[in-house]
């Protein structure tokens, strides 16, 4: 016979999974400090800037 299983202490340790596996995410997106954005946002201008200037004129 199968293991007997709580299914409301199943459904609780799944939703704290999923709020762990959220903070995580939310860790990594906001949790930069402002010099790491602003470096961030400068590598992506250089490389529009290059981009840009590798188009060519019709």
């Amino acid at each position: 016979m199968g293991e007997i299983v709580n299914l409301r202490r199943f459904r609780k340790e799944k939703a704290r999974n999923d709020k762990e596996r959220e903070a995580e995410a939310n860790r990594a997106k906001f949790g930069r400090s402002k010099a790491d954005k602003a470096l961030t946002d400068a590598e992506r201008e250089l490389e529009a800037r290059k981009l840009e200037g590798h188009k060519r004129d019709e």
